[in-house]
């Protein structure tokens, strides 16, 4: 049999989903599992943005623009201008999710073997995205002892070498719902500025901050050229299958290199484009609800999670992630023995291991991500539940 490609066993599997099948095992067991691993939001999309594809009239469902609709591209104008962003039509590649839209800028900036820092934990799948563009993650580790603010400019630049050619931040961030403060951004513009680099920006919770404003890379004065922003309306507008997303610049070299791309693959989805205009169109006050509920949710979560014995979870300020330190010898165990052996009035609790979110090897074993994405009363009893795990995890320490 022939042998499959080095970048295909090199590609990492999903850290957040490689679960799914002991939680599968425990359902048909007819125990109850909380869903607190994945960041798939209950919220039900709203209801003009599946009215928009419904009652959709045309008919021929053609290829889009390989940069996306312009009517939608020239209503993202309008979105962006509420954050104080002012953009062109012409400065926006729509892209088939956020996931896309990495995958792009990643390709369209830097060549096999360049080097991108990220602040971890992070994202799982940005190892996936780096694999596939064939470049290099070199992490710069923040800690929750200080709620995962971002590291010194000294830990920055001690990881810059020739092979340097950007840093990624996600703000709000997943895994850690840390929101980046205005300082800290003016801190990551001097290390651009100084060194030459991109700043690569995901975007993707900007509308969910509770301690503070969202500031944006493209608010930053004098980083035109350097700033690139992958946006996605998956949890936005509660839309994660329409897979529609964007990459934001003012950097027209960038914009051209990033076409190139957009029309070997065509274009995005046309029925999901629909959708994300309408999404546009929504009242300004559609926020307030979703937000308020999430915000209701963290302090929920936050502070249950805080009252279990040897349980540390600083306070999210945005997104719907928490990470908690909790007192066992070893994340990934722990969450397959939640499981597969354990259950509380035919409850358990699924969660995801941190050690998935480092690319430092042994850092994340005694901490897991909690997504925030049910109701309260489920939180509640799912804290519960975790509590209840906690006292006789065989691996407690």
């Amino acid at each position: 049999m022939p042998n499959i490609s080095q970048r295909g066993q090199i590609m990492p599997p999903s850290p957040i989903r490689k679960l799914v099948p002991y939680a599968e095992a425990a359902k048909k067991k007819g125990v109850t599992v909380y869903h607190l691993n994945i960041g798939q939001p209950d919220i039900e999309t709203p209801q003009p943005v599946l009215d928009a594809v419904r009652h959709s009239t045309f008919k021929i469902l053609d290829y889009s623009h390989s940069a996306g609709n312009e009517s939608y591209r020239r209503k993202l104008i309008s979105y962006y201008k509420k954050f104080d962003i002012t953009v062109d039509h012409t400065e926006i590649i729509v892209t088939t999710g956020g996931s896309e839209a990495i995958l792009f800028g990643f390709m369209a900036c830097l060549d096999p073997g360049d080097e991108v820092i990220v602040p971890e934990p992070f994202y799982a799948n940005y190892n996936g995205f780096a694999t596939e563009a064939n470049i290099n993650i070199v992490p710069v580790t923040s800690s929750i002892d200080t709620g995962f603010a971002l590291p010194p400019i000294a830990d920055f630049e001690k990881k810059i070498t020739p092979k340097t050619k950007a840093i990624l931040i996600c703000n709000p961030n997943n895994p850690t719902g840390y929101l980046y403060s205005r300082a800290e951004m003016e801190v990551l513009k001097e290390i651009c500025l100084k060194h030459n680099l991109f700043l690569f920006s995901d975007e993707a919770y900007r509308e969910f901050c509770y301690d503070g404003e969202n500031i944006s890379a493209m608010n930053l004065t004098g980083m035109d050229n350097h700033v690139v922003v992958f946006d996605t309306i998956s949890k936005r507008y509660s839309a994660c299958g329409a897979r529609i997303g964007a990459v934001v610049t003012h950097n027209r070299t960038i914009l051209d290199s990033v076409m190139k791309f957009a029309q070997a693959r065509l274009s995005p989805p046309s029925f999901a484009q629909i959708a994300a205009e309408a999404a546009v169109d929504l009242p300004d006050n559609y926020f307030d609800a979703i937000k308020a509920e999430y915000q209701s949710r963290r302090d929920t979560l936050v502070s249950l999670l805080n009252k279990i014995p040897g349980v540390f979870c600083p306070n999210p300020g945005g997104a719907f992630y928490a990470m908690a330190r909790l007192p066992i010898d070893d994340a990934d165990k722990f969450c397959q023995w939640l499981l597969e052996s354990f259950s509380y009035e035919e409850q358990t609790v699924m969660l995801s291991p941190a050690t998935g979110f480092y690319a430092t090897p042994g850092l994340g074993k005694q901490e897991v991500r909690l997504a925030y994405v049910i109701n309260k009363e489920s939180i509640t009893k799912a804290m519960k539940t975790l509590e209840k795990a906690l006292e006789i995890y065989p691996g407690k320490i």
